[in-house]
């Protein structure tokens, strides 16, 4: 039986690009319908995400529209905005990531849609709280990264500023974001009331960065330096083998006795700085020096074999091509392939959860731009006729 606990929520996908699609991408993974709406040169991702076989469907635009059917209307025709608020009163849940002015002048803002709905739930994806010096500003994922100090997280600790090369802001903020609608479900199931939520990419990634670096700075009075001096220590790197990398973490005393005697420095278990947590929190500079020296003895391979047999947490440091071809993703069928109906043969991410043992349903293909258009509209109430009096209005459009 397929596990789709949202299955009969409808959603209202006003959302382009990553933030937005991701957060409803994930309500699709457990099962809401969702209607995605996009304007008629459709979301910037389809072409921005990189090359495709029509220039229209991206590898990022199709992982993160799955599960998404698709209408396109030129909301600044005459009759979308009818349109709009069939689909308004159609949907349980309403997610936008356009700016508050846009939505407002378009009277789709939160406090116009919920005065006329007060059940629904509407959640605002912004780059900045609304209520800040910042609320409205422009924003992307390299901005929010630099604003929350990742960029100075890679300076600190390597020298030089670095993005991180995947929109993780957008990524971690979309995820946080289905969260927080699905616990508004879940308290709109048991006391019947909607609500407004708002989820900032800059607030919710600064409190992220500083759960884990304010570190010292979090009592009063300080006992330490900003920042987790492990993650910033400059050996905090993967570590050289005879033929590449190699990923291993130990934090816990039996774990470094087992990593010092497997790396032949067995002598180093009875030095009083590095026997225990509290003693290597203090020499964290030279614990990590130890800890991140080369292992250009032997290869990848054959100290994968020797941490694993130390019960040690490794891995090789994947390329993004061997990570597609990694033995444990192609076991647990992480990517699979389709037909898609534009772009031929394509790749497909399941899900990664599994209830009760099973995936979850993969969903359909994401759609060309306007793919729905005609089924959503006679789903609304609109005659053929009507229908095709917005389309040639440029109200509405079919691909």
């Amino acid at each position: 039986m397929t596990y789709e606990p949202l299955s009969g929520i409808r959603v209202l996908d006003l959302t382009a690009v990553v933030v937005g699609p991701a957060a409803t991408w994930r309500l699709g993974q457990y099962g809401a319908e969702i209607i995605k709406v996009e304007n008629p040169e459709g979301d910037l991702m389809r072409g921005l995400g990189g090359l495709s076989p029509t220039g229209q469907q991206a590898g990022a635009y199709l992982h993160l529209n799955r599960g998404k059917r698709n209408i396109c209307l030129n909301l600044k025709a005459p009759g979308a905005s009818d349109v709009m608020q069939k689909l308004i009163e159609w949907a349980d849940v309403i997610v936008a990531n356009m700016r508050p002015k846009a939505l407002a002048r378009l009277g789709l803002d939160p406090e116009t849609v919920r005065a006329n709905h007060p059940e629904k739930i509407y959640c605002l994806l912004t780059g900045y709280g609304s209520d800040g010096p910042y609320g409205g500003f422009p924003t992307y994922d390299s901005v929010v990264q630099g604003a929350v100090g990742l960029p100075g997280l890679s300076m600190a600790r390597d020298g030089v500023p670095r993005y991180v090369p995947l929109l993780i802001c957008d990524h971690v903020v979309g995820e946080i974001a289905a969260g927080a609608i699905m616990a508004a479900l879940m308290n709109r199931h048991r006391k019947g009331v909607g609500v407004t939520l708002e989820v900032p990419m800059f607030e919710t990634m600064a409190t992220m960065v500083l759960q884990e670096h304010l570190a010292a700075q979090s009592f009063d009075p300080p006992v330490g330096p900003y920042g987790d001096q492990r993650l910033l220590s400059p050996h905090n790197q993967p570590i050289k083998t005879k033929d590449g990398y190699i990923a291993i973490t130990i934090n816990t005393d039996p774990q470094v006795r087992a990593f010092l005697v497997a790396t032949e420095r067995a002598a180093l278990t009875a030095d009083a700085r590095f026997a225990s947590v509290s003693a290597r929190a203090v020499n964290v500079a030279e614990w990590f020096k130890i800890r991140g020296a080369a292992l250009e003895d032997k290869t990848t391979d054959e100290w994968l074999n020797i941490f694993r047999a130390a019960d040690l947490a490794t891995m090789p440091i994947h390329s993004i091509e061997s990570l597609s071809r990694d033995p444990h993703l192609a076991a647990v069928k992480l990517i699979t392939q389709e037909d898609h109906p534009t772009e031929g043969r394509t790749a497909v991410l399941r899900s990664s959860i599994l209830a009760d043992g099973k995936t979850l349903s993969p969903r359909s293909p994401s759609a060309p731009r306007g793919w729905d258009t005609g089924q959503i509209l006679d789903e609304l109430g609109y005659s053929k006729a009507e229908a095709q009096a917005l389309l040639n209005q440029g109200a509405a459009v079919l691909d």
